[in-house]
């Protein structure tokens, strides 16, 4: 059973985070109380985080209101029942509609089982998203911590994440994916809650609420 961290375990560990790692213990100290960001998953979830990629908020929420719109209910055999030109004409480029395609294949001949990923563990649930054409590291980690609840996914290929440990660690140079993920060694198991703490951090400083680190 998925289930997903409370106020209470999020505060937890920001705690053990901030005792741990005194950069960690700055953004902490100046970023109010967070909630987990959570979402559906499944099918209709990781179809989502395909229309999302590298698109702006709005416009993947235009492409799937209009997704919606035309299909009714979003699953394997609509989408599968659309091919490219249709889901075109809905707003979806040709590459995530084969990669979308792709997925709802996966799920219907049982490549793929995203309703028993929870009982992999972490690497095993990476390597079985990141098996499917479409789905990089960055949708595997997004994918497992926020659909799923996960503590410990980093996704270090994130730069907003890596623009805020440039900040906490005052670096001249923003770290790439590789030195992200060897940094955020520190934080398990709990480096799902350094990212949503760095995200909100991040979130607070850009609108100006709190102070950006000299």
């Amino acid at each position: 059973m998925i289930t997903h961290p409370t106020a209470r375990d999020i505060a937890a560990a920001r705690q053990a985070l901030a005792d741990l790692d005194p950069a960690l213990g700055e953004a902490d100290a100046a970023t109010p109380p967070l909630e987990w960001r959570s979402r559906p998953g499944g099918f209709v979830g990781l179809f989502r985080m395909m229309v999302e990629q590298q698109v702006s908020v709005a416009s993947a929420d235009a492409v799937w209101r209009r997704l919606n719109a035309g299909m009714g209910a979003i699953t394997p055999e609509g989408l599968l029942a659309h091919d490219a030109d249709a889901l075109r004409g809905l707003g979806l480029s040709r590459q995530k509609s084969a990669y979308g395609h792709g997925l709802a294949r996966a799920q219907l001949d049982g490549t793929v089982d995203l309703d028993g990923l929870s009982a992999l563990d972490d690497t095993e649930a990476i390597t079985a998203l990141t098996a499917l054409k479409g789905v990089g590291p960055w949708t595997a980690e997004v994918y497992l911590m926020m659909c799923e609840g996960r503590l410990d996914v980093f996704p270090g290929g994130d730069v907003a994440l890596q623009e805020a440990m440039r900040w906490a660690d005052r670096a001249e140079v923003r770290p790439d994916q590789k030195a992200a993920y060897a940094r955020a060694e520190l934080w398990r198991p709990y480096r799902g809650v350094a990212s949503h703490l760095l995200w909100a951090w991040y979130g607070e400083v850009k609108s100006g609420r709190i102070a950006r680190p000299a």
